[in-house]
């Protein structure tokens, strides 16, 4: 199979670019800031991007969420869950007391801050881990890095201090997006839209909430979104199982199209973990079960 050229938020080193090398048939290329990649996908320059979407102690990413929400019309095509672990990098010869400030992107500093708080280190924001390892390997200044192992081997800086993450169990979560085609439903699948309103009025969230509730579709995440146009004007961030094949889906999703302003169809695609499948096995030997509970109902009903 030929290789795709597949963008990931750069230099060599980040956790995006851990995370791109994990895919088959990629040929990574990196960017300088989300908004770049996310552009380049959407102009046709780019073949597709790895983006990170989710962070387990920090939340959703911004400038990834308000790019697919706002910017540009992209399709999730697949998602990489991947164990985030944080090094404090240094050149040789510097050691922890050495240091002066600690150089990183703003969520990678978030998921140390309780580290850095413990040894009184100063941070500085990069726009990247990897830019981070980068800006200290090409300074003399005392200065370290919070990032990758990947990044430490690659601009020569030694580990002054190994997985200083504040929780072990940190993960980010990165999606793959592309233009127009949506990946083949598997089974084990998510959709994740967006509700847009006309005006926010009383009951306006559970009127949509209850149309997944009535066909027994699990939702996984919710989120609200400011729309940028007002104060107090939200969008909302919905992700549930299923794949926009399943007939139970569309019936919801076209319910939904009919009765809001506009929903915004961001993709289907394979989810990690079994979890997923194996709920939505249950929900549809349920459906199933309480589909022939009626028909034997029915089947009593006396002609007219």
């Amino acid at each position: 199979m030929e290789s795709a050229h597949v963008g990931y938020l750069g230099p060599e080193g980040s956790f995006s670019h851990e995370a791109v090398t994990t895919l088959e048939n990629a040929e990574p290329v990196a960017y300088s800031s989300l908004e770049d990649l996310l552009g380049a996908v959407a102009d046709g320059s780019l073949a597709q991007g790895l983006v990170p979407l989710e962070n387990a102690l920090e939340g959703t990413v911004s400038a990834t969420i308000d790019g697919l929400v706002f910017n540009h019309d992209l399709i999730i095509l697949q998602e990489i869950v991947l164990p985030i672990h944080m090094h404090l990098l240094a050149r040789p010869g510097v050691g922890l007391n050495d240091v002066t400030v600690v150089r990183s992107y703003v969520h990678a500093l978030a998921q140390v801050r309780d580290f850095l708080h413990s040894k009184g280190l100063i941070s500085a924001e990069t726009t990247s881990t990897s830019q981070a390892a980068r800006d200290v390997a090409e300074s003399n200044e005392p200065w370290a890095a919070v990032g990758s192992a990947l990044a430490g081997k690659l601009f020569g800086l030694d580990v002054v201090a190994a997985d200083i993450e504040d929780h072990p169990d940190n993960a980010t979560r990165f999606v793959l997006v592309g233009r127009e085609t949506v990946t083949a439903p598997t089974g084990h699948d998510r959709t994740t839209i967006v509700c847009f309103q006309d005006a926010d009025r009383p009951g306006s969230l559970y009127a949509i909430l209850g149309r997944f509730a009535a066909r027994d579709i699990n939702l996984t995440k919710l989120e609200s979104r400011p729309t940028k146009r007002g104060l107090g004007d939200y969008c909302f961030v919905i992700e549930f199982e299923g794949h926009v094949a399943d007939d139970v889906v569309a019936d919801c999703l076209t319910d939904l199209q009919a009765h809001l302003a506009r929903v915004k169809f961001l993709g289907s695609y394979p989810v990690t973990g079994e979890g997923a499948r194996d709920r939505r096995e249950e929900v549809g030997e349920a459906r199933r079960s309480a589909a022939k509970w009626m028909e034997a109902i029915r089947a009593r009903v006396h002609p007219s």
